[in-house]
């Protein structure tokens, strides 16, 4: 650890600064070499990955991914034959025909989270890349940057992919089923999503600096102040300690302007209210049927619990292993963890910091996977639309469950993870400052 002040340092041979998100620990950053990442010393968050790729690398991974992105929704992801008759779908296919079909909510949330964002996230990453390939700011860097920040979580293209694989297997003991190429491209911009995620606004911020191309003022720590890092743009600096929480004015950064708060003012209000609006919509998104099949011989509802039944007893028990924890598990080990998590908070329980730490990452991770059965039920109701012969149409239970989805994505954004921290004897590590390694 550098026990000297910040002003006492030659600023012309010293690292920028870094916050960790998760405790607000903060450490000074150092070249890395291949196979290295560097981890908070508090409490063990992944700060960042040595990376051999340039910012012409990542302009090229983007392009290639839009271009797979527009192959993947051009063509049909599988056709389906059914008594001579032969229908394929498009993931925008299924997103139209589920509008046509009055089931708006359940159109507009596939289709912001399948098409729009993940097409928003592209194009905001290119915006980006392409004057910093060519060693130029550009000029709206903060905005477009927070604007990525906030459209990463939502890009669900890996859970479609997911969700027309189950599709074509519940429709494989019925009917003929041929896939198409739209799902080995949305195979291909899967992989290259999950490449180019990595590359955070923060990320981005760090190529910048590395470029020259961004400022990066190293912070004096004036009594009565604290060290905070910028949710935006990652930029560490003085942050004016409130008196209370109800005296947390908000400040801003002084490089991107977003604004600062030493914790996200009203987290656990926030957070109470999103989890229990979830967890009353969990009722009937497992009561009410997700989604209805007309055929010559009648009319039928589904709920998920009996399309996981139907799966296992057709023989198919990995596919409904699958459903279930993505659609049964996945949501109530959200709301106990997040339920955990904000009581043992409000408890100012200093236990287990890390532990908890990473079950907060694991919500993070597994939130957008419970989207899986609503767009198997779009993509079913694309497919199977023969009218007089068969057609499935999403249902009331659909909708419900996309929100309860949605709504524990929010509930996990509005936790703030650095106030379990707050609670530690040693508290204060915002103001440290620490080696990362």
């Amino acid at each position: 650890m550098d026990d000297r002040p910040f002003d006492d340092r030659q600023r012309d041979d010293v690292q920028p600064l870094i916050a960790c998100e998760h405790c607000a620990g903060v450490h000074r950053r150092r070249a890395l070499q291949h196979g290295e990442l560097a981890a908070c010393e508090r409490c063990g968050t992944v700060l960042w990955r040595y990376s051999r790729l340039t910012l012409n690398d990542w302009l090229a991974l983007a392009v290639a991914s839009l271009i797979v992105f527009c192959v993947a929704n051009a063509f049909p992801v599988a056709r389906i034959e059914i008594y001579g008759a032969e229908r394929g779908a498009t993931l925008l296919d299924a997103i139209g025909i589920t509008w046509q079909q009055h089931h708006w909510a359940v159109a507009f949330m596939t289709g912001m989270v399948g098409f729009m964002l993940p097409l928003l996230q592209l194009l905001a990453l290119l915006w980006v890349l392409l004057p910093l390939s060519r060693g130029r700011m550009p000029a709206d860097m903060a905005q477009v940057c927070r604007l990525l920040g906030w459209l990463q979580p939502w890009s669900m293209v890996p859970v479609f992919l997911l969700g027309v694989i189950v599709a074509l297997v519940k429709l494989a003991s019925s009917v003929q089923v041929h896939v198409g190429l739209g799902l080995p491209a949305f195979g291909v911009l899967t992989v290259l999503l999950t490449i180019v995620g990595r590359l955070s606004p923060q990320a981005l911020w760090r190529h910048a600096e590395d470029a020259g191309l961004a400022h990066t003022p190293e912070p004096q720590c004036k009594p009565g102040h604290l060290l905070a890092g910028c949710h935006a743009c990652g930029l560490v600096q003085d942050l004016a300690e409130p008196v209370s929480d109800a005296d947390d004015r908000a400040q801003h950064c002084m490089r991107c302007h977003a604004v600062l708060h030493k914790r996200k003012p009203q987290s656990l209000a926030r957070t109470w209210a999103l989890m229990l609006t979830a967890a009353i919509l969990y009722i009937p998104a497992n009561i009410l049927p997700v989604m209805r099949i007309a055929t010559v011989v009648g009319d039928s509802g589904h709920t998920i619990l009996g399309g996981v039944v139907e799966l296992w007893r057709g023989g198919a028990w990995d596919i409904a292993l699958i459903v279930f924890v993505a659609s049964v598990v996945v949501p109530m080990t959200k709301l106990l963890a997040l339920l955990l998590l904000v009581l043992r908070v409000q408890w100012g329980d200093a236990t287990g910091l890390r532990a908890r730490t990473r079950m907060y990452e694991m919500v993070e991770i597994i939130g957008q996977w419970s989207m899986l059965d609503v767009f198997v039920v779009i993509l079913l109701s694309a497919l199977a639309d023969f009218p007089g012969l068969m057609r499935i149409s999403a249902d009331t239970g659909a909708a419900a469950f996309g929100l309860v989805v949605v709504l524990t994505m929010l509930a996990a954004m509005s936790f703030d993870p650095r106030s379990a921290w707050d609670a530690e004897p040693a508290a204060g590590a915002s103001a440290h400052l620490k080696e990362s390694h």
